[in-house]
């Protein structure tokens, strides 16, 4: 069966200082314990914001890194799902799934892309 991975998109200058609510977490941690029994689920997580990250980028045969935050970056990825689903159309609706269980004020994006299994 193909894996997916779900880059959940944030724009960290909308996103709330506090971060996501608790009757968020408590919607996300019950679609993650559905989402782990139906056996799709491989692994999930957030990621720190931009400003406590670092870039490493190669690029005319030289290394270089840039600390955080990106101010050039108007979406960054906040977190991830690895999934295992039948088909694309499986993985699109749990991701449907996990952005609409985010409150209005949130702007989210979720970009699916299936793993090269070369």
């Amino acid at each position: 069966m193909p894996r997916y991975l779900s880059m959940v998109r944030v724009n960290e200058a909308d996103a709330p200082a506090e971060g996501p609510s608790a009757e968020l977490m408590q919607r996300m941690g019950a679609l993650i314990e559905e989402m782990t029994k139906a056996g799709v689920l491989l692994d999930t997580a957030g990621l720190t914001p931009t400003a406590q990250g670092t870039r490493v980028t190669w690029s005319g045969g030289k290394l270089s890194t840039t600390d955080g935050p990106f101010t050039e970056s108007k979406e960054v990825v906040g977190g991830y799902a690895l999934m295992q689903c039948k088909d694309m159309a499986e993985a699109i609706e749990w991701a449907k799934r996990f952005l609409t269980i985010h409150e209005e004020h949130w702007t989210v994006t979720s970009e699916i892309r299936e793993i090269f299994e070369g």
